[in-house]
């Protein structure tokens, strides 16, 4: 537990969150992260109303900006057509790119294929990576309704490719095999 004491002395704190986020992300992301967490300590200081709870809230924002930068990461590696980490050799990785980058080809088509609310919803927070408080900003609709909207077009996107593709992914979700269904795929 964290002594609210010690909630000034942001050496300290770095310190104990570094141990705690390094247990939870990869090496290279330690240090931006454990900085994004102490600037959003610093920015929502002001905001906490019982001292005592200092430790609980610190662990909080920590495990939300944790969340935010997994989502975040895996938002870039769709966008930017990551290459499965499960490749072993040359030759798979050169595979693994051809199916993903065919399979995302794919995936932009059905995307532009949603109809309008749900194609910019969808969009917005999958493919550029903007919170859905932003969409929902930028959309100029409540965050319950954009929430809404991306919920059912992540549903008809996945329905629509599930029609035409037999998707194949692996334990932590990465991309294994990827075929099209015979002639129930369409092309647009």
């Amino acid at each position: 537990m964290i002594d609210p004491a010690v909630k000034d002395d942001f050496g300290a704190l770095s310190a104990r969150l570094r141990d705690f986020v390094g247990r939870r992300v990869e090496r290279a992301a330690v240090d931006d992260l454990v900085q994004d967490i102490l600037l959003r300590v610093h920015n929502g200081l002001p905001a906490l109303r019982d001292e005592e709870r200092f430790g609980p809230w610190l662990y909080r924002v920590a495990r939300s900006a944790i969340i935010d930068h997994r989502r975040d990461r895996g938002r870039r590696s769709l966008a930017n057509g990551y290459t499965s980490k499960l490749a072993t050799g040359e030759s798979d990785v050169e595979e693994n790119e051809a199916l993903e980058s065919a399979c995302a080809v794919s995936l932009a088509r059905f995307v532009e294929a949603l109809s309008s609310p749900y194609r910019e919803a969808v969009t917005l927070t999958e493919l550029e990576g903007l919170s859905q408080r932003d969409t929902a900003l930028r959309l100029g609709a409540s965050l319950a309704a954009t929430k809404s909207r991306v919920q059912r077009g992540r549903a008809l996107l996945r329905a629509a490719f599930e029609k035409c593709c037999v998707v194949t992914l692996d334990a932590r979700g990465g991309l294994i095999r990827c075929e099209q269904r015979g002639t129930g795929c369409q092309r647009r």
